[in-house]
């Protein structure tokens, strides 16, 4: 299956919404709490192991990072926490940030929130699942980790996540298994965000 994403290259890094990209084209965005795996998910979906990787600055997770897959369309990767790792004024500073992005952000196509399958639904990954839905977008859990569980647990868990999912959101959270280790669930994800982006 050929693979709409591989084109992927870092772009900038935003600090502050002045150092944001022309709010123009499509965007896909990606968040999840620091450890659930995000940056070895983006590696995976792009098929390049050090994309989510390349602007490593002391940091970089304090910024929102954009990757452009072709003219006008990007994945950006939102910063994760480990909010007790952050001075309280940085937290609110982010807090104000994605909140603002989220709201007003034209560009944005859908969100994707990364959760180790052990460990899923947490304060922050529901927090983002709901700016989307506020916004009417749709948004995609992916459940990292997968094959640090068996089958049958990773069914039970998945089940899970959904029934939860469906009870606070309704139909509007889609949720699947993923593994960047063993590549479970790559191709699937990979067709979300490339339906997203409206990718050719």
């Amino acid at each position: 299956m050929s693979n709409p994403l591989n084109t992927a290259t870092y772009l900038l890094s935003a600090h502050t919404p002045r150092q944001l990209p022309e709010d123009g084209g499509f965007e896909v965005a990606f968040a999840g709490r620091s450890n659930a795996g995000k940056s070895s998910a983006l590696n995976a979906l792009v098929n390049h192991n050090r994309l989510a990787r390349v602007s490593k600055t002391p940091g970089r997770t304090q910024q929102l990072v954009f990757f452009q897959v072709q003219p006008e369309r990007y994945l950006v990767d939102l910063p994760g926490y480990g909010y007790a790792k952050v001075p309280q004024d940085l937290q609110a500073h982010w807090q104000a940030f994605i909140d603002r992005y989220f709201r007003t952000r034209e560009a944005l196509r859908g969100l994707v929130v990364v959760m180790d399958i052990r460990h899923p639904l947490k304060d922050y990954d529901r927090q983002m699942l709901g700016y989307a839905v506020q916004r009417g977008l749709p948004a995609h859990a992916l459940l990292t980790k997968a094959d640090k569980l068996g089958r049958g647990q990773q069914g039970n868990a998945l089940q899970a996540v959904k029934k939860e999912l469906f009870s606070a959101f309704g139909d509007t959270v889609s949720v699947q298994t993923f593994s960047a280790e063993s590549k479970q669930g790559v191709d699937e994800a990979r067709m979300v965000v490339g339906n997203w982006l409206e990718l050719s």
